[in-house]
């Protein structure tokens, strides 16, 4: 009798919990954002939003403005007109359902765009809100994606990006928001984005600390990435939720790779400390599927401000200690396959 109070007794600690870590998690802000769409190998979108990410980042849409017609390339996803990108539709929706946020970015490396004039730039948002945003039929099918994502890099003017961003979040309302993120490089202030991202707009600031010697990572020294790290995040805006941008493999980037044991033992417990941090940025997809276990695999268990290693290791140990009572009470097979269900 007593053997069974304290099975049962256990049964109940690990129930609870399990629902301790589920909402300890749910409170967790912090993440890792994806990027998606720049090579026909990295899986679908279905199976990208199988893994570890909070946030994908559909790239790119990378001709627009100054009277262009948009045009976007997910390289071997899908090319308009051959291959229609409306087949994504159900991918996003199965990544939404999933609480993942799916954001469009707009420019990238490779690109013909540019703004004219802040009347371009609210054409250019009645856009974006139109076929990605409002659920009607557009390029991606019948989806509303979750917001915006800025990755300037080919526009030399640079000019009118801030009525941009002010334009897309007028499209928000109390009932729905519209997310907007920015991709930036680690060196201050950003060339491209510098007067919008103080305008204010922006929840997301993915912050490149890569192909930049000055404020990236070297073997044994992050001090040039935690200087650059703190600047960021005391400039940052009080909205702006801070990711520190990482290319996932070091075929990724030409500088910046960082092991995940760096990662995880030297870099993470300095970043987590400031409290705009939201998580890691990885680029992309398809270099962090070319190991096994994936490199947001390796770091996802430390990506939050909760150390869920520790977290986990105890609710193990709750459950290896009611399997093992209810196996003297209850020798049975099968009963640890019962438990693992819950």
């Amino acid at each position: 009798m007593a053997a069974q109070k304290q099975a049962l007794t256990l049964l109940l600690s690990l129930l609870a919990f399990s629902f301790i870590l589920k909402l300890s998690l749910a409170n967790d802000e912090a993440g890792i954002a994806v990027y998606w769409g720049q090579d026909g190998r990295e899986g679908t979108l279905r199976q990208t939003c199988d893994g570890h990410y909070k946030n994908v980042i559909l790239a790119f849409l990378n001709v627009f403005g100054c009277g262009r017609a948009p045009a976007w390339n997910f390289a071997g996803h899908c090319t308009e007109p051959w291959t229609p990108c409306s087949t994504l539709a159900p991918d996003i929706q199965c990544c939404q359902s999933k609480d993942i946020k799916v954001l469009l970015s707009i420019g990238g490396a490779n690109g013909d765009y540019s703004l004219c004039s802040p009347q371009d730039a609210q054409n250019f948002a009645d856009y974006l809100y139109q076929n990605f945003l409002s659920g009607q039929f557009g390029p991606l099918g019948s989806v509303t994606l979750d917001g915006i994502d800025f990755d300037i890099e080919g526009d030399r003017s640079n000019l009118y990006y801030d009525d941009l961003a002010k334009a897309v979040e007028a499209y928000s309302t109390e009932e729905r928001k519209i997310y907007l993120g920015a991709a930036l490089q680690c060196p201050i202030p950003d060339s491209h984005l510098d007067t919008a991202i103080k305008t204010g707009p922006f929840d997301y600031i993915f912050v490149q600390f890569y192909n930049n010697p000055p404020c990236q990572y070297s073997p044994g020294n992050p001090a040039n990435l935690f200087n650059s790290w703190d600047l960021w995040t005391s400039l940052a805006l009080p909205n702006n939720t801070v990711f520190l941008g990482l290319p996932a493999n070091p075929g990724a980037a030409g500088s910046g790779y960082i092991p995940p044991d760096d990662l995880i033992n030297i870099v993470l417990p300095y970043v987590k400390q400031a409290p705009n941090y939201g998580g890691v940025m990885l680029w992309r997809r398809y270099w962090d599927i070319q190991t096994n276990p994936s490199y947001s695999d390796q770091i996802f268990p430390y990506i939050g401000k909760y150390f869920l290693r520790s977290i986990l290791a105890i609710k193990n140990a709750i459950f290896e200690c009611v399997s093992s009572t209810l196996y003297r009470l209850f020798p049975k097979k099968g009963h640890r396959k019962h438990l693992m269900s819950m």
